[in-house]
């Protein structure tokens, strides 16, 4: 089978469009892709220091592979910044693929933890919460925004990118949904802009396969290993029933990408529960205090 843009043999099939790619012209396609969502949304402006929250996984360091590519034609700086949540036998393979990775790439790079920031390790918090209602994905969640934030405006960076894709959008949105939590579907947008700083998903329109096959054929390093607490939340289920209605519906996940950015501005537009300054750290929420002060009022008070 022949490569549809350029007849070289064809490596990847793009079923919701129907296009067959070589590897060059694919990788090329999501590049392509990732400018055209930067560009639609003005995420990165001319001058910009952009902070890049790279994990180890797929997604960030492909986003950084393609940021990278996009920083050598265009004016604006990459900053990577790894967050350790102190996950022992875990985090330590991502830091090292990450600071090898930024090394080739000539990409600075620097790594915060919790518990340098927050006198707590993930796995501590989870020995001293409440009760297991609280799952791990929710305070890993909330401590993560956090640290990023801090490790953005210690490196003075001019807005946050993330390596949240398509199906993490559609995946957040049912969550939201299933948990009542509607206000916040209004906050998801693929760019937002805090009192004091921006926040971008330059993926947000490509599939999570295709970033996966973008590592593949980049011969992208990332970690195989999965959080050992990834499978405590709802979003595993979601991810294989959205998986299962695209392996049947080619292209129903762009269809509903585009009705959940519609109820987006719906919802922003309507929401009742304008966001707010936290008197105890500045940030943006929704009540006096935000959840991260309030979650670490808790977890301090249960360890002493």
């Amino acid at each position: 089978m022949s490569c549809n843009r350029c007849k070289n043999i064809a490596v990847y099939s793009r079923k919701y469009s129907g296009e067959s790619l070589c590897s060059s012209c694919f990788s090329n396609s999501i590049v392509q892709k990732t400018a055209k969502t930067i560009s639609k949304n003005n995420m990165i402006r001319n001058g910009d220091v952009v902070g890049v929250a790279v994990s180890g996984g797929k997604d960030s360091l492909s986003l950084l592979h393609v940021l990278k590519k996009m920083s050598e034609s265009h004016n604006f700086k990459l900053i990577a910044i790894t967050i350790d949540e102190g996950i022992i036998g875990y985090r330590d393979e991502a830091l090292e693929i990450v600071r090898s990775f930024c090394n080739s790439l000539g990409v600075e790079h620097r790594s915060y933890s919790y518990k340098d920031l927050f006198d707590l390790t993930l796995e501590e918090s989870l020995e001293i919460r409440e009760n297991e209602k609280t799952s791990s994905c929710s305070i890993c969640g909330i401590l993560r925004r956090r640290a990023i934030d801090f490790g953005a405006r210690d490196l003075e960076v001019d807005v946050i990118a993330t390596g949240h894709n398509l199906d993490d959008v559609l995946q957040t949105f049912i969550i939201n949904l299933l948990s009542g939590d509607t206000n916040k579907i209004g906050w998801m947008e693929p760019a937002t802009s805090t009192t004091k700083m921006r926040k971008i998903k330059p993926f947000c329109e490509i599939y999570e396969n295709e970033i996966v096959f973008y590592a593949f054929t980049n011969e992208i390093p990332f970690q195989s290993e999965q959080c050992p607490h990834m499978n405590e939340g709802i979003r595993t289920e979601i991810r294989e029933f959205l998986n299962s209605l695209e392996n049947h519906h080619n292209g129903i996940k762009n269809s509903m990408y585009g009705s959940v950015m519609r109820l987006v501005h719906t919802v922003k537009d309507a929401n009742y529960k304008q966001k707010r300054v936290c008197q105890k750290c500045g940030n943006q929420c929704t009540g006096e205090i935000c959840s991260v002060c309030t979650m670490l009022v808790n977890l301090k008070q249960e360890k002493s």
